[in-house]
């Protein structure tokens, strides 16, 4: 079952969001092989790609990430992240596959996974572009953000001075300084953005402590 239409509330609020500072929106597809949650494929994308020429950033949270190459970029994904975990054996072959369809390869690696094992992808012929670091259990949003995954980030950084490195969980102002200070310049934002009074305001927020750090550094 294809979606051909977002609500005018969810338009509203897309238009709010890329209106204000907000360069990319980053879309989960998970399911229950990976993690225990269900979400829509696809699709998805194809509605949203109708109303915004934003980035469309998507985090594969799937068992099989080869199966989804194909659909997204036809739907107009712009990036594509898979795990580390599900892709030990056929990463050449996917990020190949992912650039083929016009999108930028990622990969993510969950919070107990070691970061060396990223590597790999990230030196290879054929290279991933952006270093997803997981700052939650992946799954389900709202949960706390784990400081000790910012080793990871800057154990990334300190290699790859140059490389996008980027954090999904947990983020907000109580938590950007940390990452962005890491070496964090990807940041995924959702309940603290979606479930704020002012989205623009938390927005440009995480934006200014990400932009101070560079100017800095």
């Amino acid at each position: 079952m294809g979606i051909t239409s977002i609500n005018v509330s969810f338009k509203n609020r897309l238009s709010l969001i890329t209106a204000n500072l907000c360069s990319s929106l980053y879309y989960l597809c998970y399911l229950r092989h990976f993690v225990p949650n269900l979400t829509i494929g696809a699709p998805v994308i194809e509605s949203l790609r109708k109303h915004t020429k934003a980035y469309l950033d998507c985090h594969l949270m799937v068992m099989n990430p080869l199966d989804y190459v194909e659909p997204l970029g036809k739907a107009g994904a712009s990036g594509f992240t898979f795990h580390v975990e599900v892709s030990r054996d056929n990463w050449v072959e996917l990020v190949q596959r992912i650039k083929s369809k016009g999108m930028r390869p990622g990969v993510s690696l969950k919070p107990g996974t070691p970061i060396e094992e990223v590597y790999p992808l990230v030196e290879g012929e054929n290279p991933v572009e952006m270093v997803l670091v997981m700052t939650v259990e992946p799954g389900f949003g709202g949960q706390k953000f784990m400081p000790e995954t910012m080793d990871k980030v800057r154990a990334l950084r300190k290699k790859y001075p140059s490389l996008d490195i980027e954090v999904d969980g947990g983020l907000g102002p109580s938590t950007i300084d940390m990452a962005a200070s890491a070496g964090a310049n990807c940041i995924v934002a959702g309940s603290s953005v979606f479930g704020a009074p002012d989205s623009a305001q938390v927005i440009s927020l995480l934006r200014k402590s990400v932009e101070e750090v560079q100017k800095n550094n």
